[in-house]
């Protein structure tokens, strides 16, 4: 691993069931946020500990598909104001140099693009932005389905300076031997596109480890300058209509800290620069992952 390299945080929901914190569908993470925010927190703290370099605010289930319309509206931007200074706080009790990563998650449904509205997802984000704006070193807009959510959060963080990072989902699937969003929509489309939104990374998440090289390498070779990352997921793979929020879906025992360091050396070899890990990826993956590639 280059000195370049960035090591992220993992899947904050899975993290705070494992932990026993409150958790449920279809609040998710963001019941913890609501209920008990001193073990968002710790988890954050965990994740510092074992060697992330980057945080993720709990703002991902910050959306009416979890919280609902109402509790969003009138909520929301107190919400996400209290993420990102759990997020700060983590790092400041650290004492280390670890960036916060403002989440902008899809607002209309994960791994739905056919739900994406513009208008109704401008207004949840602005909320979020609002909400975050304080805390956030960088903006993360991730699970992206879609080309034109991605184009949606950076159109509403407006002229905001701070590094923009997009992270697109893809299907659990290769299709031909390739990696595509779950639009249908090519990776190389996704590089693309990212450039000519600014972005100063393009990262793919919360999918199979198994599709993470086959993005990467199409990535490094449709736009070689631009920094490409992964954080694969721990799920099984999900059906084509599958909505995050209808169950509470198990994770792959197989999926283990030593069995993520071997898929992440794969994606750094195809020239990822940053790598971390999703929903059902722990401290104990990260660390894993932290002291094995820096002594690759």
């Amino acid at each position: 691993m280059t000195q370049a390299t960035r090591i992220l945080d993992g899947g904050m929901g899975g993290e705070l069931q494992r932990r026993g914190a409150p958790f449920r569908q279809p609040e998710w993470s963001a019941l913890a946020l609501m209920e008990a925010p001193h073990t968002v927190r710790e988890t954050h703290a965990a994740f510092i500990a074992a060697g992330a370099e980057v945080i993720t605010t709990n703002s991902y289930a910050l959306v009416p598909y979890h919280i609902g319309e109402e509790r969003c509206h009138r909520q929301g931007r107190e919400l996400a104001d209290l993420a990102g200074r759990l997020a700060r706080e983590a790092v400041r009790d650290s004492g280390k140099a670890v960036l916060v990563a403002g989440s902008l998650p899809p607002p209309c449904g994960s791994y739905r693009p056919d739900l994406f509205q513009p208008e109704d997802a401008a207004e949840v984000w602005g909320e979020l932005i609002a909400g975050l704006a304080p805390y956030a070193d960088v903006w993360l807009a991730e699970t992206q389905s879609a080309l034109q959510e991605a184009e949606g959060a950076r159109a509403a963080l407006g002229d905001d300076p701070r590094p923009f990072w997009i992270s697109f989902t893809l299907k659990d699937r290769l299709i031909e031997g390739e990696a595509v969003l779950r639009s249908g929509e090519t990776v190389a489309d996704a590089a693309v596109k990212a450039e000519a939104l600014g972005a100063e990374a393009l990262l793919f998440n919360c999918s199979q480890p198994e599709v993470m090289e086959s993005a990467v390498r199409t990535a490094k070779q449709t736009r070689p300058g631009l920094a490409v990352g992964v954080y694969a997921n721990a799920f099984p793979p999900q059906e084509e209509d599958a909505i995050a929020n209808e169950g509470l879906s198990p994770f792959r025992k197989e999926v283990d800290p030593p069995a993520y360091l071997d898929w992440a050396r794969r994606w750094v070899a195809a020239g990822a620069s940053i790598v971390g890990g999703c929903c059902g990826i722990g401290p104990d993956h990260i660390a894993m992952l932290a002291k094995g590639l820096r002594s690759d």
